[in-house]
């Protein structure tokens, strides 16, 4: 069954950097627009940048600048690069695999990856 495997995250301080990776276990990721999402205690899951088959990305407007989304499409994975991080990053971060238009298949989600910014 195919899965998203979730790695990196832990404690940084602010104004630090940190990655995440997240490998789809299944080429059929290859097709799919893939992201990350997060969630802080006591708040919705919001959305933070996704990364589309083709290489298009978008991202929300609280990363914009700081984080970076990319793609190996060798291996299906999705990598988070977060720069000069605040204590409002802090939060389990989730890996994200939507399906294209038109395309019948499940919604993916990784386990989540604790991320804490503090110094």
């Amino acid at each position: 069954q195919a899965q998203l495997v979730e790695s990196g995250g832990g404690l940084v301080q602010p104004g630090g950097s940190l990655s995440l990776s997240c490998r789809g276990t299944s080429n059929v990721f290859s097709i799919y627009t893939m992201g990350w999402y997060r969630q802080a205690p006591g708040k919705q899951r919001e959305f933070i940048a996704t990364i589309t088959a083709n290489g298009d990305t978008n991202y929300a407007g609280a990363v914009k600048g700081r984080f970076t989304i990319s793609r190996d499409y060798s291996n299906n994975t999705v990598h988070l690069h977060m720069s000069d991080m605040k204590t409002e990053d802090a939060a389990v971060y989730y890996c994200n695999a939507d399906k294209p238009p038109g395309f019948v298949g499940p919604v993916y989600w990784g386990q989540g990856t604790l991320v804490t910014v503090s110094a």
